[in-house]
């Protein structure tokens, strides 16, 4: 498959999914520091897999995507300091782990084939 646009990116895909659903989930925290950090880190996946794309240039690329990547790991980890808080719910705490590995994954899987 030929990706002409960002938006045929898988990982971007499931990225921008996943930045809805934590948006969803942290919409009523009253921790705005720790909202507004989670929502910036899980935005910043997709940002970055959109921004190194459209540089064009595999070596760019490469670089944005060690950046998502890197964002994908905030992501996990402040999931689970939100489960311990009392945050989220156990549920919601296995849909992010599960989606931030799948990402994760992608990401490898696509700078690998750079």
């Amino acid at each position: 498959m030929v990706i002409e646009k960002f938006e045929d990116i898988i990982s971007w895909q499931k990225s921008r999914d996943l930045a809805i659903y934590v948006y969803q989930v942290f919409k009523d925290n009253r921790d705005f520091s720790f909202r507004d950090q989670i929502r910036s880190a899980v935005v910043s996946m997709s940002n970055n897999i959109a921004e190194g794309f459209e540089r064009k240039g595999n070596k760019e690329f490469r670089k944005f995507l060690y950046i998502a990547k890197g964002s994908c790991a905030e992501v996990r980890s402040m999931a689970y300091i939100a489960l311990e808080l009392g945050y989220i719910t156990k549920d919601q705490f296995e849909h992010i782990y599960r989606a931030t590995v799948e990402i994760s994954k992608l990401i490898s899987g696509l700078i690998k084939t750079l």
